[in-house]
C-alpha cells in the first residue's frame, strides 16, 4: 500500500512538470493592429447668398487615438474670400468615424458664375490609415443672386420718407411722382426759360420756339427776391423781380410743370456779393459763421428766410392751391467760388446751418409746400464724399449734382464720368427713397464757344440713362443775349437737341404726368 502511494504521488508530479514545460514553451498572442481606410466626400454644396456647402471625412472604422489628417485646398473660389476660411488639417477625435467641415459662404454681391472648393487629402499621421481612392471632394457655390424685392413707395406712405410729413398734398404728390417716374423717365427743365431768351428774342420760352413745348422744369432764384434794396414798393427793381419770378413760378405750376429754386444769397456784411473772389478776406472767412445760430447776422439772415417764406407761402395756383417748389440752399458747396464753399466752412458748420434753415422755414415759418435739395457740384467720386456735409435724411428730400466740368468738351469720357457720379447718387436716393437729379448743368455757346457735336443725344442722354441710373430731372442754366445752354432754331446744334428731347423717358411739359395729384 505505501509502495502503491509513493508512485501515484511520483506519477503526479511529473505530469505536472510536463504541464509546465508546456506552458512555458508556448509564445504569447501578438496585439492585434488597427487598421483603416479614410475617404471624402460632398455631404452638400452651397449657393450665394446664404446657403453653404459642407464635406465629410470618413474613417472606414473607430480608432482608440487620434486621426491627424492633412489635406490641400483649391477650386476657383478663394479661401477666406468667397467662403469662411478653412484650415489645411483637421484632428479626427478618438473612437470616431467622421469630422464634418462646413464650407460657409460669403457672399461678395457679384455675378461670378457658379464657383468650386476642391479637398484632396494628403496624409495621415498614422501609417495604418490608407487614404482610399475617393481622395479628393468638390463643393460648388450656385451663384444664386438674393431676389430683393423691389421697393415700390405707396401713395399714402410718401410721407413718411418726406423732410416734411405735413406737406400739403400737392407737394407730397410732387414728391410721388419725381421718385416713381424716374424709374423710366426724367424731365428736361432751363433756368429762366420764362424770361431769359438767347439774342433776347422773347416771347415763348427758347425750349417751345425749338420743340413746341415748354421745358418740364421751371428755375428760378430767390437772389433778387430776399436782397437788401428789394423794399417791396412797385417801382422798385428789385421787387418787379420778385413779381416776375413768382408769376412765373404760378404759370409754371398752372402749365403742370415743376417749379425748382436756387438762392445765390448775398453776403450778410455789405449785402452786395455772393461770388468769394469779390468778398473781402475778413467776409470769406466769417460769412457763413456770422449766420449761424449765436452769430452776430443770425438775425439777418432769419429775415431773410423769413422773406424767402413770405414768397414762397404767397404762390397759389390758378386752382387756389399753394405752389410746391424744389428749395436748393447753398449749392455747390464743394467748390469755393461762393462764400457758404468749404474753404469757408467746416463740414460741421455747413450742415448746421442747412439744418436751421429746413428748421427755421419747416417748423417756425410752417412753409409746407417746399421740398429742399441737396446739391454740390461735381467735386466726389464716392458715397463717402458725397456725404462729407450730408446734413441727414430729415433734411433732404432730392439728392443732387450741379455739373458742368464734365460737359467742357470731354466727350464721351466725361459724360461717363458724370454718369459715375450720377450712378451714385440713384443708388443712395433707391436706399434712401430720396429723388436723384441733375440740378444743374450746360455748355455754353457764344460767338467765340463753339457747339459741340451730339452733346445732348449722345452725352447728355447716355449720362441720363446708362447704368440704370434713376433721374427724376435735369435742368440746363438759362439762355440770355450773347450765349446759350440750350439751342434754339436756327443754331447748328438745333437738330441734336430735338433728337434728345425725342429720346425714350425724355419729358418735356407737354408729355409730363399730373405732378400735383397722387394715383388713387
Amino acid at each position: 500500500m505505501k509502495k502503491n502511494l509513493i508512485l501515484l504521488l511520483f506519477i503526479v508530479s511529473i505530469s505536472f512538470l510536463n504541464s509546465c514545460s508546456k506552458s512555458s514553451d508556448t509564445p504569447d498572442p501578438e496585439p492585434q493592429v488597427e487598421t483603416a481606410t479614410i475617404k471624402i466626400t460632398t455631404n452638400f454644396s452651397g449657393s450665394e447668398p446664404t446657403t453653404n456647402g459642407e464635406f465629410k471625412i470618413t474613417l472606414s472604422k473607430s480608432l482608440s487615438t487620434i486621426t491627424n489628417v492633412s489635406f490641400s485646398i483649391s477650386g476657383s473660389a478663394i479661401n477666406g474670400t468667397d467662403y469662411e476660411t478653412i484650415e489645411s488639417n483637421i484632428s479626427i477625435p478618438r473612437e470616431t468615424t467622421t469630422y464634418t467641415i462646413p464650407v460657409v459662404i460669403i457672399d461678395d454681391n457679384e455675378e461670378e458664375g457658379d464657383e468650386t472648393v476642391i479637398i484632396t487629402l494628403s496624409s495621415t499621421n498614422n501609417n495604418n490609415v490608407t487614404i482610399s481612392a475617393s481622395s479628393k471632394a468638390i463643393v460648388t457655390i450656385e451663384d444664386k443672386p438674393l431676389v430683393v424685392e423691389e421697393f415700390i413707395l405707396l401713395p399714402e406712405e410718401t410721407r413718411s420718407y418726406m423732410v416734411n410729413p405735413n406737406a400739403t398734398d400737392e407737394t407730397v404728390a410732387l414728391f410721388y411722382n419725381l421718385k416713381t417716374m424716374s424709374k423710366s423717365s426724367f424731365i428736361i427743365g432751363q433756368q429762366d426759360a420764362f424770361n431769359s431768351f438767347y439774342n433776347d428774342n422773347t416771347g415763348d420760352s427758347d425750349i417751345k420756339k425749338l420743340t413746341g413745348s415748354d421745358p418740364g422744369l421751371l428755375g428760378s432764384d430767390f437772389m433778387f427776391i430776399t436782397d437788401d434794396q428789394n423794399n417791396g414798393n412797385s417801382s422798385n427793381w428789385f421787387y418787379q423781380q420778385e413779381q416776375i419770378i413768382t408769376a412765373d413760378a404760378i404759370e409754371a405750376y398752372d402749365k403742370g410743370m415743376v417749379n425748382a429754386f436756387s438762392w445765390h444769397i448775398r453776403e450778410p456784411y455789405e449785402g452786395e456779393h455772393f461770388y468769394a473772389d469779390d468778398m473781402t478776406e475778413f467776409q470769406r472767412e466769417n460769412a457763413l459763421k456770422s449766420i449761424l445760430p449765436g452769430g452776430a447776422n443770425h438775425d439777418y439772415y432769419k429775415t431773410k428766410l423769413d422773406k424767402v417764406a413770405k414768397v414762397t407761402k404767397g404762390m397759389v395756383g390758378a386752382d387756389s392751391k399753394l405752389v410746391p417748389i424744389i428749395f436748393r440752399p447753398f449749392h455747390e458747396f464743394d467748390g469755393s467760388w461762393f462764400w457758404w464753399g468749404n474753404n469757408y466752412c467746416t463740414a460741421a458748420e455747413y450742415i448746421q446751418l442747412y439744418q436751421f434753415t429746413v428748421e427755421y422755414l419747416r417748423d417756425e415759418k410752417q412753409v409746407d409746400n417746399m421740398l429742399f435739395a441737396f446739391s454740390p457740384d461735381n467735386h466726389y467720386d464716392s458715397e463717402g464724399v458725397y456725404l462729407e456735409r450730408y446734413p441727414g435724411d430729415e433734411y433732404v428730400d432730392i439728392l443732387g449734382m450741379d455739373n458742368y466740368g464734365d460737359f467742357s468738351n470731354q466727350g464721351q469720357t466725361g459724360a461717363n464720368r458724370a454718369n459715375s457720379r450720377l450712378k451714385i447718387i440713384s443708388d443712395l436716393a433707391i436706399d434712401k427713397v430720396k429723388i436723384a437729379a441733375l440740378t444743374e448743368t450746360g455748355y455754353r455757346v457764344t460767338s467765340g464757344t463753339s457747339p459741340i457735336a451730339n452733346l445732348f443725344s449722345t452725352y447728355y442722354y447716355s449720362t441720363l440713362t446708362n447704368n440704370d441710373v434713376e433721374i427724376g430731372f435735369v435742368m440746363y442754366w438759362n439762355n440770355n443775349n450773347d450765349g446759350y445752354y440750350t439751342p434754339t432754331p436756327g443754331t447748328s446744334d438745333a437738330a441734336d437737341f430735338i433728337e434728345f428731347t425725342n429720346k425714350e423717358g425724355a419729358l418735356l411739359q407737354n408729355e409730363l404726368p399730373d405732378m400735383y395729384n397722387l394715383p388713387n
